[in-house]
């Protein structure tokens, strides 16, 4: 990996276990040790599937904090720092680097949207702020505005911004984007079931829903490739396709929730306007769970 690297393989985007109190922080930290535990790379919090969407600026910015204490150094925190407000992004991320964060994830504004000469100005506005590299994250299914490969290329020499979260769905943008930026920035996959695939486009890893499941077999999934061993990756990335599906039968991170819950590591609790599973797709889910032996 290059100097300004994050990680390699896997980091899990953590659910923020809520309750109808706030953040539950004893389940908070109990997620973050299995996390570790489990071998787990990096972790992302508050990012999408830690609901940052619906959190209140204090909690937002104490759970950074508080991840960041928790973990204590064990693995890279990278802490969602995005807006559609530039300047709140800004004092997000300026916080997040104050409170010891190794990294941060900024979204693609959303609803505002932008020219890609308006995410060009706002990336680096953010990236100059920011004391710690720099994550940006495309996932235009949600935010109406896709990060052009030639975007990337623009904001590739900048000293902060180190890395990319690609979950465009597009492989065919994705292998321009990598023939543009060559090392200049790590491409990490943003979709589960696109590990394998960007990893043989000279992919770092995956930021990852399926590994608030599966830590320790999300990070194999990524190092075995990454060893030379792409047999296994492959039989790895088949084998886990019908529960990363059913993780996405419903808008992320409804599922994972049911899920984490069903684990027992925090309440089946969602702020609308997410609600909890619909119980056809929960049926699935659990039934998928079963089979790995996650739950009894």
């Amino acid at each position: 990996m290059k100097s300004k690297s994050i990680f390699e393989g896997a980091a899990t985007a953590l659910v923020t276990p809520l309750t109808a109190d706030g953040i539950d922080y004893d389940a908070f930290g109990k997620l973050i040790d299995f996390q570790i535990n489990g071998g787990i790379d990096a972790l992302v919090v508050c990012g999408t599937t830690g609901e940052a969407s619906t959190l209140t600026d204090d909690e937002h910015r104490d759970a950074i904090a508080f991840a960041v204490k928790h973990a204590n150094g064990r693995v890279p925190i990278i802490a969602g720092t995005g807006s559609n407000d530039t300047a709140y992004a800004i004092d997000l991320t300026r916080q997040a680097c104050k409170d010891g964060a190794d990294a941060v994830l900024v979204v693609t504004p959303y609803y505002n949207k932008a020219t890609q000469n308006g995410l060009i100005k706002m990336f680096s506005q953010i990236a100059d702020a920011s004391e710690k590299p720099v994550i940006l994250y495309n996932v235009p299914s949600r935010t109406g505005v896709n990060i052009e490969p030639k975007t990337y290329l623009a904001l590739a020499d900048h000293p902060q911004i180190a890395a990319i979260k690609e979950a465009n769905g597009n492989l065919s943008k994705i292998v321009e984007t990598a023939a543009l930026v060559g090392d200049k920035l790590d491409i990490y996959s943003g979709n589960d079931d696109q590990i394998v695939p960007i990893l043989s486009l000279g992919g770092k890893g995956v930021i990852s829903v399926l590994s608030n499941l599966l830590p320790a077999e999300t990070s194999e999934l990524c190092h075995a490739y990454i060893r030379g061993d792409r047999e296994k990756s492959c039989r790895m990335q088949y084998h886990y396709l019908p529960l990363v599906n059913a993780l996405f039968s419903e808008v992320n991170p409804i599922p994972v929730k049911a899920a984490m819950a069903a684990m027992g590591y925090c309440e089946d609790f969602l702020r609308l306007p997410l609600t909890p599973m619909e119980e056809g797709h929960r049926a699935v889910l659990l039934d998928l769970m079963r089979k790995e032996g996650l739950i009894d």
